[in-house]
């Protein structure tokens, strides 16, 4: 019986490491932008509001580098990886420092002084989305991770639609234009008043399109990598190595996002029309940011992201993302403070810091351990199928 190969070790990317930390301290930013009153009260807190771009940012990074495995597969004609490990490492990467942080946010920020079941049931299991003014204090950022959750769900089969029997690159990224037309779709119904943009714009087709950008980016990279794409995407090398002229594009499209053109500042949901300017707009900066660090030369930028202390920080960037909200309340109810009031470069400063605090001691004490421990099981389980899948073509041998 054939065994099909593993999959060809994936080139390295280091400067991505330091891609998911600029998203972090952009969320950062934007946070302490909202709670100490700039981004609705000064004249430039137009550009602080729209750090949230970090979103697309992280989303386009996932549908990037969580399918490029498979399009590597499908073009090396080795094995696909599985959905099972798939899962398993998903899991053991964002489940305990989640759960971590609800347990630590429902016990020390409640409301009404104990945080009722529901709120643990719905935070433990990434369903605070789903009803409205369910996400509780401390856990503000977690809308976007329970919508990643879903793409990671549906990854494993929807790959194997987008790759097919055989390699066919174009096919791919053909397929992968479903991913506009769902959120399409989804904003279609919004401005229908079908969906309700305070509610469903947290879900997941609002940013389908997010993640299939990433998708579209594997695909097209992994096809320049193994000599497998049309002439034509060539163009893709090319932009990435006009470093300046992509990153100048992405300020340029947030300069753009950093007015009305997008939506309110404050809380006020958007309209259909304004949010999905956000969308279109945020995807392109996010495909401009990463083309030079995905497709171009090495150059000092991406020798500085992809340098130790910055790809230090990024392997603490999820940390940031999950205890900075934390810190910002906790920050505000020591001194005192009433919302919509404060230095921001202070506020700003005491965040970031206590937040790489807390994420250093959730990764090295709890997030570290138990990747260790999950990647020990997943090799022990591969070896165990290996020694399996030898035993029955023994038998077949034998017979």
């Amino acid at each position: 019986m054939f065994t099909a190969p593993s999959a060809p070790a994936l080139p390295r990317l280091p400067a991505l490491d330091g891609v998911r930390v600029i998203g972090a301290v952009a969320v950062i930013a934007q946070h302490v932008g909202f709670i100490t009153g700039v981004t609705t009260r000064e004249s430039w807190g137009g550009w602080i509001a729209m750090m949230d771009f970090a979103v697309a940012l992280f989303f386009t990074l996932s549908g990037f580098l969580l399918f490029r495995p498979w399009a590597r597969a499908a073009a090396t004609g080795s094995a696909t990886p599985g959905a099972r490990r798939f899962y398993w490492k998903r899991a053991v990467r964002i489940l305990p420092a989640y759960w971590l942080a609800v347990v630590v946010c429902l016990t020390v920020l409640p409301e009404q002084g104990v945080a009722p079941l529901g709120d643990w049931l719905r935070h433990l299991t990434f369903a605070q989305i789903y009803e409205h003014a369910q996400i509780r204090p401390g856990l503000g950022q977690t809308w976007s991770l329970a919508t990643e959750v879903v793409f990671y769900l549906l990854l494993p089969l929807a790959a194997a639609g987008l790759v097919g029997r055989r390699w066919r690159p174009v096919r791919t990224v053909t397929l992968a234009g479903v991913g506009l037309a769902i959120t399409v779709g989804w904003i279609a119904a919004m401005g229908a008043g079908l969906l309700d943009t305070g509610l469903h714009i947290m879900w997941f087709p609002s940013y389908a399109l997010w993640f299939a950008a990433g998708i579209v980016l594997a695909t097209i990279h992994v096809a320049l990598r193994t000599s497998t794409a049309p002439r034509s995407w060539q163009v893709f090398d090319q932009l990435g190595s006009a470093p300046l002229a992509c990153w100048s594009i992405a300020l340029g499209l947030l300069a753009v996002a950093s007015t009305s053109v997008t939506g309110p500042r404050g809380v006020a949901a958007p309209t259909a029309g304004q949010f999905a300017a956000q969308l279109g707009l945020y995807a392109g900066v996010a495909v401009m940011i990463l083309l030079p660090l995905v497709f171009g030369p090495t150059t000092l930028m991406s020798l500085a992201l992809g340098s130790a202390p910055i790809r230090w920080l990024g392997t603490l960037s999820y940390g940031m993302f999950l205890w900075h909200p934390l810190v910002l309340e906790l920050i505000y109810r020591v001194e005192g403070r009433a919302y919509f009031t404060g230095n921001p470069v202070r506020i700003y400063a005491l965040t970031l810091t206590g937040a790489i605090a807390f994420a250093a001691v959730s990764y090295y004490v709890v997030e570290r351990p138990l990747l260790r421990w999950g990647s020990a099981t997943a090799k022990r389980r591969a070896g165990r199928a290996i020694e399996h899948q030898r035993a029955v073509t023994a038998a077949s041998a034998a017979s």
